[in-house]
């Protein structure tokens, strides 16, 4: 049998929470202040419980924004990480994930072969460090470049730049995919060089960054890997392609089912 919904609020009070911007404090009152009735909670059990409705809400509304803003990829968190499967040393992933390097602007730079969980583990890194109440801005090399090619054509690109770098986490994927020019190397560096020992920057790469010269100009793809692993993790991973196994597991697709 389901309860009884719990008498609505009256409209004054109602009132006066939407004016002073409560919306999850008013959301849960009717349910909270009926509870607090049938089991005679003290008054200040009752503003407790409220602000911390209030609070929690707020707290899950930021996250939400800071998720949207950050412009993860694929939504691939730690529940579906497989970490025995990993390649990573298990000290390695767990140290990493205590988020200590990205308080102290230390900066990761992951390498290896395609489908070796490069992007899951680093945008897996990226939800754990909003959740933990800070900021991503996440990138691959290609729409780095677009982004900034962009603030050129309005000089706006040191506004973006700085805008970029209020996260906490800056995310540059999939570096070495696609060969990489002059804009390329110029974005990369300039994003580089503004987060250097001030914000933490992750870089996923098929190739070593110390061969990033192979595919942007030397001299600034020099300048960059310099200010990139002063203060970094590099954590390269191995093995096959954990995509290309699912794919001839048949663990990619769902079944067709056939039709009559």
């Amino acid at each position: 049998m389901k309860a009884p919904e719990p008498p609505a609020l009256p409209e004054e009070l109602t009132a006066l929470l939407r004016r002073m911007r409560l919306p999850y404090l008013r959301a849960a009152a009717p349910e909270v202040i009926a509870t607090a009735k049938a089991q005679r909670w003290d008054p200040a059990e009752v503003l407790r419980v409220l602000l911390a409705e209030e609070v929690a809400g707020r707290d899950r509304a930021t996250r939400a924004t800071r998720r949207r803003a950050a412009g993860l990829p694929a939504g691939k968190t730690f529940e579906a990480w497989r970490e025995e499967k990993s390649s990573i040393p298990l000290p390695t992933q767990s140290a990493l994930r205590s988020l200590e390097w990205v308080g102290r602007a230390e900066n990761l730079a992951i390498c290896g072969p395609s489908g070796t969980g490069k992007s899951h583990f680093c945008e897996a890194i990226a939800h754990a460090v909003i959740d933990a109440g800070m900021r991503v801005s996440w990138f691959s090399l290609e729409t780095l470049t677009a982004t900034l090619a962009r603030a050129k054509i309005d000089a706006s690109i040191n506004r973006i730049i700085t805008k970029i770098c209020r996260a906490e986490l800056v995310v540059i994927d999939d570096i070495g995919m696609l060969p990489a020019g002059a804009d390329s190397a110029e974005a990369f560096y300039r994003v580089i060089d503004a987060a250097y020992e001030r914000r933490s920057v992750a870089v996923t790469s098929n190739i070593h960054p110390s061969g990033f010269d192979t595919i942007m100009p030397k001299s600034i793809a020099t300048a960059a890997v310099d200010r990139l692993l002063h203060h970094a993790h590099l954590v390269a991973t191995e093995g096959p392609s954990v995509r290309l196994e699912e794919a001839l597991a048949g663990a990619g697709v769902v079944t067709l089912s056939a039709r009559d």
